[in-house]
């Protein structure tokens, strides 16, 4: 049964903070929380936690959990290799190992060697790797780090052959990634300013700029290639295209999806030039482009231009003029998330209804045929060079991890490359997709994984995850605790909320803005249909989502406090007044808007986690989780959330906040810091839920 002991944490200090927004003054008690330094707030989360995990390692079947989950992690696995100069490169996790460790093999036959193992970075796991781009010809290798989980970056240089790092060392880079130059010495790379004080946490991040690296030589005598001072809030993402030629600069302005597209002709790929005027050649942010690659002069770009769902169109830069734009696949009915540039063809992944099909068409549009895929699933990480027809990628499902296969674009030919063995039997077990309509009558769906015989009683625990937004697609993914779930009698629903990009940019446009409500009533119309279906019901769901979708979790919470028994918001942006005020949070006003511009103001006020909780209000049981060191979803955001709803909630169901240490958004997390959490999570779910 529903645990009815648990402990509050003290009371949270207030302060009589009011803001005025355009006229209308809007209280913040809890206002010094966003201080995560300071000694009070040190001292507040060190509270927290001894009461959060001391109630959470106390529950019930909570160490099984973890052990099930360390059990069900502990097999190998493999990313998608990539090929440079005759070798191959991937990584390899043994199990339970907390980083990847990446490999080497020297040829097609020869056996794998370690070349970078990122867990002997540190002592607890928490230095990951970030990037690993190889040189044309695989003498060098550009790595990047990040450590406590944070977005700043820090670019090495390792020599491959004998594992040993040069001198080189880049700091203050977020949001790049760095691309050679054809002859090997050195790359481009874009990164902000030294933040003032040194303070990274609070500092915006604007100002980034374009840099040459040429190897063997310090940071400070870097190139600056192209800036924009006058554009403040531009960010670049540096490409050397695969013949050295040119290098491609893809413009663009927060998390908006149209971005400029700009080029540097370099001259001599082995004696490439870094010095000069871009030209801009897509300059008016119309669209999305995506830059796949190019035939010399002839450039390619996957573009939602005159096409929601997607298209591929050609571009000869050196036709006088403006740009004209050649469609070579046009707008199909599904939408076309990414497209390779392999052995002189076109490899276009689409989503169907949120699942995989990916289809191969030659230089000039005519299509060649589809890969088979081996179910409802998702294919990912498509791999392979213009001018070899050795093609890689993985599939992954629900109830299988990811599978690396081989594809010869020439012949058709496809095998299994790698394929993970999971202690773990998925035949009981199947997923479905069925669709719904939301409140205003559109027609969604939600895949919905179970066992075989589960019973449509109304009683089954019931864990519905979503994020919506920002033209992120929810498709088909494995997760070991997805297992733990299932195996305990759940129910996992995954519904494809407006928002994201599963049919297209008209599809996220339905989510933003104004249209933000739009995501929320779609959440909840998912939660009234397994109800209504016989799935689930208000007592037995629990609702989840990370980010964005932290977000949803806590206006669902307070808009229906009665749909669900138990809400687990996940580094969520909650504080929807303020959230452009810290680091790269700015960059989201493209996707909610703004409190500063009256427009917005009353639309974000109403949907604000933050401050839309009501005293009195018997909350679900929360469960907020995020981390000290997420520098891009603040922590104060958890904090001040969890302060509010503490003092706001009937307290009948524990409303806690887990705080990881030396951890940030997500990315690179420790294996074992991982388990640890999803463990504390998901027997939070089950206690609350009634499932001893």
């Amino acid at each position: 049964m529903t645990p009815t002991r648990f402990q509050r944490p003290p009371a949270t200090r207030s302060v009589d903070q009011i803001d005025v927004y355009h006229g209308h003054a809007v209280a913040d008690p809890f206002r010094w929380l966003e201080d995560v330094d300071a000694p009070e707030t040190v001292a507040w989360v060190q509270d927290q936690n001894e009461v959060s995990l001391g109630y959470l390692r106390s529950l019930p079947g909570r160490d099984e959990l973890q052990g099930r989950l360390t059990s069900i992690h502990d097999y190998e696995r493999f990313s998608v290799p990539y090929y440079r100069g005759g070798r191959y490169f991937f990584a390899r996790n043994s199990g339970l190992q907390n980083q990847a460790v990446l490999f080497v093999q020297d040829t097609a036959t020869a056996p794998p060697r370690e070349l970078l193992d990122p867990n002997r970075l540190s002592t607890d796991g928490t230095v990951a790797l970030t990037l690993t781009e190889p040189s044309p010809d695989g003498n060098l290798l550009l790595y990047g780090t990040a450590a406590s989980g944070s977005d700043w970056q820090e670019f090495r240089i390792r020599r491959v052959d004998t594992g040993a790092d040069l001198e080189d060392r880049l700091q203050w880079i977020k949001f790049s990634g760095g691309s050679w130059t054809r002859d090997g010495k050195g790359f481009f790379y874009a990164r902000y300013p030294e933040p003032a004080g040194g303070d990274a946490m609070v500092a915006q991040n604007r100002d980034m700029k374009v840099y040459y690296h040429r190897v063997g030589t310090p940071q400070s005598a870097d190139r600056l290639v192209h800036q924009r001072p006058d554009q403040p809030d531009w960010g670049f993402s540096p490409e050397v295209t695969h013949d050295g030629r040119y290098l491609v600069l893809t413009v663009w302005v927060g998390t908006d999806t149209r971005v400029r597209v700009h080029y540097f002709d370099l001259l001599d790929p082995l004696a490439p030039r870094t010095e000069g005027d871009v030209v801009r050649l897509l300059d008016e942010f119309d669209a999305g482009y995506g830059f796949i690659g190019n035939d010399g002069p002839r450039f390619y770009f996957r573009t939602d231009r005159e096409a929601p769902r997607g298209r591929i169109v050609a571009v000869d830069v050196t036709a006088d003029g403006p740009p004209a734009t050649i469609e070579l696949v046009p707008e199909s009915a599904h939408a076309l998330e990414s497209v390779a540039h392999v052995g002189g063809r076109f490899i276009a992944s689409y989503l169907a209804d949120a699942q995989s099909v990916v289809t191969v068409f030659d230089r000039s549009g005519r299509r060649v045929r589809d890969l088979t895929l081996p179910g409802i699933g998702t294919a990912t990480g498509m791999s392979g060079d213009p001018d070899r027809p050795e093609m890689f990628f993985a599939f992954t499902s629900f109830l299988t991890p990811g599978t690396i296969l081989r594809h010869d674009v020439d012949t058709g030919e496809q095998s299994v490359f790698r394929s993970p063995i999971l202690a773990f039997d998925p035949t009981p077990f199947l997923t479905e997709q069925v669709f719904y309509r939301s409140k205003d009558g559109t027609r969604i769906p939600v895949f919905i994984t179970r066992r075989n015989d589960v019973v449509r009683n109304g009683s089954n625990p019931t864990l519905l995850h979503a994020y919506g937004g920002f033209n992120v697609s929810l498709t088909p993914a494995f997760a070991p605790s997805l297992v733990a779930w299932l195996e305990r009698g759940g129910i996992y629903a995954q519904p494809n909320l407006r928002g994201g990009g599963e049919y297209g940019e008209a599809w996220h446009q339905a989510g933003m803005f104004e249209r933000k409500q739009n995501v929320f009533d779609d959440f909840i119309a998912a939660a009234e249909y397994l109800v209504a279906e016989g799935y689930t019901s208000p007592s037995w769901l629990a609702m989840e989502g990370g980010s964005n979708g932290g977000l949803l979790v806590g206006a669902i919470m307070t808009q229906r406090p009665d749909l669900a028994a138990v809400a687990l918001p996940a580094v969520g942006v909650l504080d929807m007044l303020r959230y452009h005020q810290f680091t790269i949070g700015w960059a989201w006003a493209s996707e909610y808007g703004s409190s500063e511009d009256p427009r917005y103001f009353p639309i974000l006020r109403a949907y604000s986690p933050l401050h839309n909780l009501v005293p009195g209000t018997d909350y679900p049981a929360t469960l907020i989780t995020t981390a000290d060191h997420d520098d891009r979803v603040v922590p104060g955001h958890s904090f001040k959330f969890a302060a509010a709803l503490q003092a706001a909630t009937t307290w009948r169901r524990p409303a806690y906040i887990r705080i990881e240490t030396k951890a940030g958004h997500g990315a690179g997390k420790p294996l074992a810091k991982a388990i640890e959490e999803r463990a504390d999570v998901l027997a939070f779910a089950l206690a609350n839920l009634g499932v001893g």
